[in-house]
């Protein structure tokens, strides 16, 4: 029997196994993203006080590096071998896929994150130890060993959503893979938001500073800093829509932006409007209304975002030939890889997937609603959730009140025939379509 390169299923209940990466990726996101956006702001911040001889500075500096070392570096150091486990489990093809083409790209940002861990400990720890000019050399290296970091990983990241031309798929290249149409825009988006929670994540600092004058001086800069980081946000976006394939774009206008558009909107007003305030008020910020207005932006301007975006890939999990449910979907020349479509549609996914049990290789009335079930698991758990009134995309509740022979109807004519440009366009023979229906029909 000739199986496919599937591994054993992961599957949480409830929320589907996808989501449970997009948590852990969030809080690591929360982390990072404060970690690149102040080693920006340090350089700022230690240029200034070099050149105008502001001892005051550093010491606001040395407050701001001591949270970072714990927010930033133990929070992102747990969560960022979280990322790897998760996804190994939920998503094993797609990081198959990454490290095959980004190899040597993640070594180099390994190398850059070791120069950016190191340097945040010297900066703080050699802050009235060291000549200054010296000092502020080792500030500027740890901004451009944290943007570089960002960079490497931006582009894995974008490579995820798509190549950008059909020019990969025939040359396999790392370069191809890595500098497509989508990665600067969405580095972009990403440098804005670090510098807005750069922002936000001084103001908590400066809450705690006894003197007034300066403290008004640094809420001040800083505002303006995150309203900068937040008008780069803006005009990034357009430029990354402007990037983005077609499904990503059909899923945006249809789906996500109708459902999510004016939650967005409003989160962005918040965040606009505290930066203004800061600005205009800086007195009533204090560690209270700092602590919590950091809370709602980690909150709603992180994890609805990064969902959005997570959502938009959809129905590939990377380069656009791997589905997110693992399946391959297209020819890819350059590394010798072949569509598996053609395959799974004349002899099944319970036949070719090679962790199957023996039981359930062949269907027959006594298993065929066992069979459904995994059948479900296979090909729709990664973005869906099986259980009826689930939290996130639960599949049942896609086939309301609907009797197997008219869910038939619609994985043949409307699910197979990719009718929604987000939905891996799988086609099933009829045996398992008809276990998939009956199944689908005793949930609803």
């Amino acid at each position: 029997m000739e199986y496919i390169g599937l591994y054993p299923l992961f599957y949480f209940p409830q929320i589907g196994s996808a989501w449970l990466m997009g948590i852990t990726g969030a809080i690591h996101i929360m982390a990072s993203h404060t970690s690149v956006g102040a080693a920006l702001l340090f350089a700022f911040l230690a240029h200034k006080a070099y050149k105008e001889d502001r001892p005051e500075l550093y010491e606001y500096m040395r407050k701001y590096g001591m949270f970072l070392l714990i927010f930033s570096y133990v929070v992102g150091s747990i969560t960022g071998p979280g990322i790897w486990n998760t996804a190994t489990v939920a998503s094993p093809r797609g990081i198959s896929a990454l490290i095959h083409n980004f190899v040597w790209v993640w070594a180099t940002e390994w190398v850059f994150f070791i120069v950016e861990v190191i340097g945040v400990f010297v900066l703080v720890y050699t802050i009235g130890k060291i000549d200054r000019k010296t000092h502020l050399k080792i500030t500027y290296m740890f901004a451009l060993a944290s943007v570089s970091t960002l960079f490497l990983i931006i582009g894995i990241i974008s490579f995820m959503m798509w190549p950008g031309s059909d020019v990969w798929y025939q040359t396999g290249s790392a370069s191809d893979a890595f500098f497509g149409i989508n990665t600067f825009p969405h580095m972009f988006i990403r440098i804005g938001f670090m510098i807005v929670m750069s922002a936000v994540v001084g103001f908590v600092i400066a809450g705690n500073l006894k003197e007034l004058t300066l403290k008004n001086e640094i809420i001040r800069k800083l505002a303006f800093i995150g309203l900068s980081g937040g008008f780069l946000i803006l005009m990034s976006f357009l430029w990354y829509v402007q990037t983005l394939p077609q499904s990503a774009l059909d899923l945006f206008h249809t789906v996500l932006w109708p459902l999510n558009g004016m939650s967005r909107i409003i989160t962005v007003s918040i965040i606009a409007a505290y930066l203004f305030l800061a600005f205009a008020l800086p007195r009533i910020i204090n560690v209270p209304v700092a602590t919590i207005m950091l809370a709602v932006v980690l909150v709603l301007g992180i994890w609805p975002g990064e969902k959005m975006r997570e959502s938009m890939r959809k129905p590939y999990v990377a380069g656009r030939y791997v589905y997110s449910n693992q399946i391959i979907g297209r020819d890819v020349t350059g590394k010798n890889i072949k569509s598996e479509m053609a395959i799974i549609a004349e002899k099944g996914l319970l036949t070719v997937s090679p962790f199957i049990p023996d039981r359930l290789r062949t269907i027959t009335p006594e298993n065929q609603l066992e069979a459904g079930k995994l059948i479900a698991k296979l090909a729709c758990s990664n973005c869906h959730a099986l259980e009826k009134g689930a939290a996130y995309r639960p599949l049942p509740d896609r086939f309301p009140g609907q009797d197997a022979a008219t869910i038939e109807v619609v994985l043949n004519e409307v699910i197979a025939t990719g009718t929604f440009s987000y939905m891996p366009p799988i086609k099933l023979p009829e045996h398992e379509t008809k276990a998939l229906a009956a199944w689908l029909a005793t949930q609803n």
